[in-house]
């Protein structure tokens, strides 16, 4: 009797066009496992990716705007999930399989940093044998982190596709691609939103040729550079018109000059570096206060390495408190 995976199986079969990627021929996990009667390889990636500790870190840590004031500007995680949206509207469209794509989607960010890319840059300065990159973290974090040591065992696709979210390297499947474009149009989409919210940039400020060939809102800036891309990939290559790609990239342009790089929205950035900084010093020291996990990482990798995991998977919460207890004062009490 056909179980319910080897039914979607089948299912993929017809679902799938040629260039996307079927779940009964993935490259399989590093340690073979016996396949679920329930779900396809895929779908326990996404399973695995969104019950991970790491995965549920993310709503604490900072997306662009440090400590915001208000609830209703992105975290990491509702990035995350901005990201795995627009990636299977894409995949569907162009018949990919969805399931790789959200798998990758909801991994991508993992490794990332507290405080955000503020944070990436402080421990990439600190971190000067190897350097931090949030995408290699992230491969890191499903490889070797995760479950006490063990790691996730995700699929290679799902793996390769996390790692190479940012640079497009190593080359590997549709899917992929699929997410790292997703990931830029999804940040400066929303990034602008909440810069908007804010009262850092204002709506007239957007270039013109964004307002006209894009859009003014966030929802309909959205739907017509997917639909665009939609309309204009063909033959696994993952495209837009001309005229879409020029708004597009002065759209990026203008997002790093007015808000990225902006001294109101980065203005705390200098004490991101000094935080981090005397934890990393804090704890390279004392390696022995380190968790089990980070320990045994110390013993067979070196202390860096070990702080690096440790800074890199704190929260921008836990971080101000490990900080506060370290190096601030604690009230006394008299009675």
């Amino acid at each position: 009797m056909e179980d319910a995976r080897q039914a979607r199986e089948a299912a993929e079969k017809l679902l799938i066009g040629p260039y996307g990627v079927l779940s009964s021929e993935s490259r399989g996990r590093r340690e073979p496992e016996e396949p679920c009667t329930m779900r396809t390889c895929f779908q326990r990636d996404i399973d695995r990716i969104t019950h991970s500790k790491s995965f549920r870190r993310l709503k604490h840590k900072t997306q662009v705007f440090l400590q915001p004031e208000g609830d209703h500007y992105r975290t990491r995680l509702t990035h995350t999930l901005e990201v795995s949206r627009l990636a299977r509207t894409i995949s569907r469209a162009l018949r990919l399989n969805e399931d790789l794509t959200e798998a990758i989607a909801l991994g991508h960010d993992l490794g990332h940093t507290p405080f955000g890319h503020a944070g990436e840059r402080a421990l990439n300065a600190i971190f000067t044998g190897e350097g931090f990159r949030h995408y290699e973290q992230s491969l890191r974090v499903v490889d070797r982190l995760e479950r006490e040591g063990r790691g996730l065992n995700l699929c290679d696709e799902t793996r390769i596709g996390i790692l190479n979210h940012t640079t497009g390297e190593p080359k590997d499947t549709l899917e992929a691609d699929v997410v790292r474009l997703s990931d830029r149009v999804a940040y400066i989409n929303h990034d602008l939103d909440d810069a908007i919210r804010g009262g850092i940039v204002q709506p007239e400020d957007v270039p013109q040729i964004v307002r006209e060939r894009i859009g003014n809102r966030n929802s309909e800036r959205i739907n017509s550079i997917l639909t665009d891309i939609i309309a204009n990939s063909q033959n696994g290559v993952l495209q837009m018109s001309p005229d879409m790609q020029e708004a597009v990239d002065t759209f990026h342009k203008y997002m790093f000059e007015a808000v990225y790089h902006n001294p109101v929205a980065k203005g705390e950035e200098r004490k991101v570096e000094d935080i981090l900084g005397a934890i990393w010093e804090y704890y390279v020291k004392h390696i022995g206060q380190l968790p089990e996990l980070y320990r045994k990482v110390a013993m067979e990798e070196g202390p860096e390495r070990a702080v690096c995991d440790y800074v890199s998977g704190m929260t921008d919460s836990y971080t101000m408190e490990v900080y506060g207890r370290l190096f601030i004062p604690a009230a006394w009490s008299i009675k």
